[in-house]
């Protein structure tokens, strides 16, 4: 089998595949594979509002392997809505390397997809271009982890996309090393009118004893506010681009490096390279100017250095494939459960807009809610699946799946699911028996059930 797109999808579906049995091929555009998990941002997703964890398997296998290489922080929560699991992206480079490597996945860098050999709703090849040219890959079962849905779109798929203006903005997150954490700590305890806190129903205390609650912890995962005076204030004054906050977390304690995403760009189709990649140099003044102003204002940050940037710019929002069934707003803010299942998402409902704009919608009682299998299934194909953030779903809906967490949930399904058509000879993933899938994927370790 064949999956384009090493992302967090992309990879969980990969490793799922081969633990399977199947013989992996992973497809990336890029020269190393990860996607956003090795950014640097925390994995969100992982653990829906009160504390459950929602994914296991290939998800599990690389926390670990950031364990060992001392690069695991953990789940932090941001005493706003959220639980994000925070690592060290230089260790989950490696521990994504090792995870592939030891599985025996064929690993084809700097490889874009240019073409799709289709007949009768059946893929037979891609068509990808390297260095050496152009190379046909053969396959029996395809999954598209690509983010942007560009397989499926190639082989004849249909797809739902936010007109270029809607399109939720693009970043580049950045991290900064040599940070005076305690002093840093000691502000967010002292300051929690400057920070985004308590929105979650479920939590019933104050903004001050929120703060006091993330002091204890040690750590700083939390955000900065645009309507407080620090923040708020340098918008105004032109000192840093309009951003709803400074969201930061902890990347390593060694290096007392923390993590920082606070650039925006609206109105950028991320399908289209030209317009992508002008957002680049635009992005990169607003780290600088990021930079000037930790360093300026906010304590901790005085005697801080610029550590790294992210790889690339990050996109939240392209295609969404139509699929056999699509993921609902409701089904998301009603953590709504199903028997066809095979992932579970629990992320709040996450729309960011142009400057200060965003909407966040938390799930009813901190829940998950399930993403049915045909979500995965475009409509026309029999030989290919989707995962990660292109899968069926409503705008909406898609503001929640479309984190790091569940694109995990849902690679280890896909790359599961797709081993089981291939190993079954089957000749459409619709013939697939979506009771014993859920089976053999709880046994591998995934969540799909026994959380709120």
């Amino acid at each position: 089998m064949i999956v384009v797109g090493s992302g967090p999808a992309g990879v969980a579906a990969a490793c799922a595949a081969a633990d399977n049995g199947a013989r992996t091929t992973l497809v990336e555009a890029n020269p190393f594979p990860g996607g956003e998990l090795v950014s640097g941002l925390p994995v969100d997703g992982c653990l829906n509002a009160r504390g459950e964890w929602l994914v296991g398997g290939p998800a599990r296998a690389l926390f670990d392997g950031c364990r060992r290489r001392g690069g695991y922080i953990g789940p932090l929560f941001d005493w706003r809505l959220n639980w994000g699991v925070c690592i060290d992206p230089a260790a989950m480079r490696l521990a994504i390397v090792e995870e592939l490597a030891r599985r025996g996945v064929r690993l084809l860098l700097g490889s874009c997809v240019q073409g799709a050999a289709v007949a009768a709703g059946r893929l037979a090849a891609v068509e990808i271009v390297q260095r050496q040219g152009r190379v046909r890959l053969d396959g029996d079962v395809f999954v598209d982890a690509s983010g942007d849905g560009t397989l499926a779109v190639l082989a004849g798929a249909t797809c739902d996309q936010a007109p270029g203006g809607a399109l939720q903005p693009v970043s580049l997150t950045f991290r900064m090393g040599q940070v005076d954490l305690p002093l840093l700590m000691r502000f967010i305890r002292d300051n929690p009118g400057e920070f985004m806190l308590a929105e979650s129903p479920l939590i019933d205390k104050s903004a001050a004893e929120c703060v006091q609650e993330i002091y204890r912890s040690g750590l700083p995962f939390v955000p900065l506010t645009a309507k407080g005076p620090l923040l708020g204030g340098a918008i105004a004054r032109g000192d840093v681009a309009p951003c709803t906050g400074i969201f930061m977390w902890p990347t390593s304690l060694p290096r007392r490096e923390v993590g920082l995403n606070m650039t925006r760009l609206a109105g950028v189709d991320a399908t289209d390279n030209a317009a992508w990649s002008a957002a680049l140099p635009v992005l990169a003044h607003q780290v600088e100017q990021g930079v000037a102003f930790l360093r300026d204002r906010v304590p901790g940050f005085a005697d801080a250095v610029l550590a790294d940037t992210a790889y690339g710019v990050g996109v939240r929002e392209t295609r969404r494939i139509r699929g056999e069934a699509t993921l609902q707003d409701d089904a998301v803010r009603e953590a709504r459960h199903t028997d066809d299942g095979i992932a579970r998402g629990a992320h709040h409902i996450d729309l960011h807009g142009a400057g200060t704009e965003q909407t966040r919608i938390p799930v009813r009682e901190g829940g998950s809610y399930d993403i049915p299998f045909g979500c995965l299934v475009p409509l026309g194909l029999r030989n290919l699946l989707v995962a990660g953030r292109c899968i069926s779903s409503t705008r909406a809906a898609n503001g929640s799946c479309r984190v790091m967490g569940t694109c995990l949930a849902l690679g280890q399904a896909a790359g599961t699911a797709a081993a089981r058509v291939a190993a079954d000879g089957l000749d459409d993933t619709r013939a697939l028996d979506v009771t014993a899938l859920r089976t053999l994927l709880k046994a591998q370790g995934a969540v799909i059930d026994g959380t709120r």
